[in-house]
């Protein structure tokens, strides 16, 4: 490291420890240069605590934070396909944050983990912070795991989980979900990843897939709560929500819905915990102007509360894993 580069803890609210460190780039640092010249810093870093927060970077436009993002992962940038939530791609594969109403809390989750493919790496760069709230809180995947009652990992594990979509406009539509239009292309993209699907007599897809609950990490060997049993659960949704819902929609047709790998249901008491244990241990830091965090996707989850006033963080995403790798 360049003895003008110096790592602090992120002072963070409800912080283990020092977790995230941040580096603090030299305000005269050629970006660029830096990232190369740090990269495998960098890489081991993430690798031993999941998550880097690099301050004082000038990075303006989507092209330099590409090359950055590509410069600091050792990979070119990954498309966004089988989406889960609303983005818009601008260039170089560097996409808009999920573009959920201010109002809406995101909540922790490992970025594709109801896919059989995911990126290893995820950054995310905070353009113009929100005068209030719209921090990205962060939590430990290994952590979470060893909070868990084991009768419940080992339930998960043993059963591993369904997560079941139908698309329509009330969620997302299957054309932006495999950004196309052409339902023999989302045949084929469903054949190679192992993606069951139905095509209902209304023109409506259904999709269902088999994926494990718990992971190794592919580097570390690290054993990881690493799924969206909760995001998928309805239980997870605000009430009126998920009224409105099933006023709409039978339990079997609901947008999103996950229950264990042979069909039996998840009871929402499982997931009304892992909720609260995200939320106990989810950490907070304050977005500045130009801040770039750094995440292993699978050592580390993330989020978003609610804000006011204008925000904007891009997100790029790098080094695709696939299910072979993770297998417990």
């Amino acid at each position: 490291m360049d003895q003008n580069t110096t790592i602090r803890p992120a002072g963070a609210v409800n912080t283990p420890g020092s977790w995230p460190l941040v580096f603090d780039v030299p305000a005269t640092a050629d970006v660029r240069q830096w990232c190369s010249d740090h990269a495998t810093l960098v890489d081991a870093m993430l690798n031993q605590h999941g998550a880097l927060l690099l301050r004082g970077m000038d990075i303006s436009g989507s092209k330099k934070l590409a090359v950055c993002l590509e410069l600091l992962f050792g990979d070119a940038l990954m498309g966004y396909q089988y989406r889960s939530t609303p983005r818009t791609r601008l260039r170089d594969n560097i996409y808009t944050s999920t573009e959920y109403h201010s109002e809406a809390v995101i909540v922790q989750h490992n970025e594709c983990a109801y896919a059989r493919q995911w990126p290893l790496r995820i950054g995310f760069h905070c353009v113009k912070a929100s005068a209030q709230g719209g921090e990205t809180p962060i939590c430990d995947s290994g952590r979470l795991l060893q909070l868990l009652p084991p009768e419940l990992v080992d339930e998960f594990e043993r059963k591993q989980l369904k997560y079941i979509r139908n698309y329509s406009e009330f969620d997302l539509p299957w054309t932006e979900v495999f950004q196309t239009n052409n339902s023999a292309e989302v045949d084929d993209y469903c054949q190679r990843h192992q993606i069951e699907r139905q095509w209902l007599d209304d023109g409506t897809l259904r999709t269902w897939q088999v994926n494990p609950a718990v992971a190794r990490h592919p580097v570390s060997g690290m054993r990881l709560w690493f799924n969206q049993a909760h995001l998928f659960h309805p239980s997870t949704l605000p009430v009126t929500q998920y009224q409105q819902l099933r006023s709409l929609y039978t339990e079997e047709s609901l947008p999103r819905n996950v229950c264990f790998g042979d069909g039996s249901p998840i009871p929402a008491e499982s997931i009304a915990l892992i909720n609260q244990l995200y939320l106990e241990q989810m950490v907070v830091f304050q977005w500045q102007d130009g801040d770039l965090l750094l995440l292993d996707n699978m050592r580390c989850t993330h989020g978003r509360l609610p804000f006011s006033g204008e925000r904007k963080v891009l997100v790029g995403m790098a080094r695709p894993c696939e299910l072979a790798d993770i297998m417990s």
